[in-house]
């Protein structure tokens, strides 16, 4: 699994350099689409399957459902590194994200996600200033 956080720069063209420690997860292929908390997604191609079962699997008759697979789903862009280890991100999930001339990218649980610094920052500090419940985190430590 993919962890750390690396702080990148975007180039005019909307490329970010893929931080040594991921591209191995990466090295297949990518999908890039707008995640959580104004950040975006990126899963390995590998993932993304189950990720698509998931969605299928979201009821059709229920508006909530529709409108979360029509957000994530939408915004989904296929992509690979190029010869020097960069990835393209499209214009409208740079608009989203926040995304100018900086970026964090972060390891997650079977993705990465790629932030702008300020909203980057905000939601660790939020996570700090207001820790999950203790019974979210009753296994969490063995």
């Amino acid at each position: 699994m993919p962890f750390g956080e690396y702080p990148y720069t975007i180039d005019d063209k909307g490329r970010v350099v893929m931080p040594p420690a991921f591209r191995d997860f990466v090295e297949d292929g990518m999908i890039l689409t707008r995640g959580m908390e104004g950040c975006l997604y990126v899963f390995p191609l590998s993932s993304w399957k189950r990720v698509e079962e998931q969605l299928e699997g979201l009821p059709l008759t229920d508006a909530e459902s529709r409108a979360f697979v029509r957000f994530f789903y939408s915004g989904a862009n296929k992509a690979r590194l190029d010869n020097q280890s960069r990835v393209s991100v499209p214009q409208t999930l740079r608009a989203f994200a926040g995304l100018d001339n900086e970026v964090i990218v972060a390891g997650a649980p079977g993705r990465l996600e790629l932030w702008n610094p300020a909203r980057w920052e905000a939601a660790i500090t939020a996570v700090q200033d207001n820790p999950p419940k203790p019974d979210l985190l009753t296994n969490f430590v063995a």
